[in-house]
């Protein structure tokens, strides 16, 4: 077998919940909007997740009946990687969920609404100035989004609609703001900001979290959910 094509079990990522010794390979994740060791294969999903079938055979059936879909698209690829904050659609069975850290570091699945299932949270990692003065948004799942006025900063969240893109809220890096803690010793807390501490140096900015026990975790790690309150459901947390 290529390593470039299959995964073994005891070197999957450690965000995976799968059994490391049951069988020797898993599917593998191919390169797309998310990173391996940060992302669930499609088909894994599938089959070991949803349990919706036993064999990668049945998931290639499945997957090419396009009875699956990510953030309101059809996905016929096993391999095509999900990720942090992905809605994951199962038209059939009328089911709609959002992957989400727990306070494991695993990627969790958590049921939600066919409401919550047309929107998503998108966090600005970076910007680009095109020609026109318009600017483009780059966002931590692969997607862009060219505006004509740039009102954003990086670390930004914004709350998008997958029908036609709109913007229906914006939630800021800034004092105050709920955020979901995405990795570190705090991955899948919730905690309010506090200030960003800005280093001058190649090192990660730092974020002063406030809750039941404040802490100081990257600026990386520090993905806005809401202004006060999170707008999204949480697994295994309780707001401190």
């Amino acid at each position: 077998m290529s390593s470039s094509h299959h995964l073994k079990r005891l070197n999957a990522p450690r965000t995976l919940r799968l059994h490391r010794k049951e069988k020797t390979w898993t599917i593998r994740s191919s390169p797309g909007p998310h990173e391996l060791n940060a992302s669930i294969p499609l088909g894994l999903l599938v089959r070991d997740y949803f349990q919706l079938c036993d064999t990668r055979r049945e998931v290639k059936r499945i997957l090419a009946n396009g009875e699956i879909l990510v953030d309101g698209i059809i996905r016929k690829s096993n391999k095509f990687p999900i990720g942090f904050m992905d809605v994951i659609t199962i038209p059939k069975t009328k089911k709609h969920y959002r992957l989400v850290f727990d306070q494991r570091g695993k990627l969790s699945l958590v049921s939600i609404s066919t409401n919550d299932a047309e929107w998503k949270l998108r966090r600005i990692e970076n910007k680009t100035t095109l020609r026109g003065k318009k600017t483009q948004l780059h966002f931590h799942d692969g997607n862009n989004m060219i505006v004509e006025k740039d009102t954003y900063h990086t670390g930004d969240v914004l709350k998008m609609a997958f029908k036609d893109k709109k913007i229906n809220d914006i939630y800021p890096k800034e004092k105050g703001t709920i955020s979901l803690i995405t990795g570190g010793s705090h991955v899948g807390e919730l905690a309010t900001i506090e200030s960003i501490e800005i280093i001058q140096s190649s090192s990660s900015n730092l974020a002063v979290m406030k809750g039941g026990n404040d802490f100081t975790t990257y600026e990386k790690y520090v993905f806005p959910v809401g202004k006060t309150k999170p707008v999204i459901a949480i697994p295994e947390v309780k707001i401190q």
